[in-house]
């Protein structure tokens, strides 16, 4: 059986087999809390937005699809036709 894996906790940077506790990758509670904490102050931030196909999943939202010229693809009324 091999050793369990060593890991940083990311809040205090001591060295343990964190992902085998109830916290991992946190060696403590109290290092999850203060992580969240810091999430919550906005000290941690995420640099990017996200894709348009992920933030419409995320909200539940369908995107449109573009035209592909597919047979399926036929507009809503005729050209020339009264609107």
């Amino acid at each position: 059986m091999s050793a369990p894996l060593q890991v940083r906790c990311p809040t205090c940077r001591k060295v343990g087999p964190w992902f085998e506790g109830p916290y991992g990758p946190f060696c403590s509670a109290r290092c999850k809390w203060v992580d969240l904490g810091r999430w919550l102050d906005e000290d941690y931030r995420i640099s990017e937005p996200l894709a348009p196909e992920l933030a419409a999943a995320a909200s539940g939202e369908e995107q449109p699809r573009e035209n592909d010229g597919g047979a399926n693809d036929t507009p809503e009324t005729e050209p020339g036709a009264p609107r």
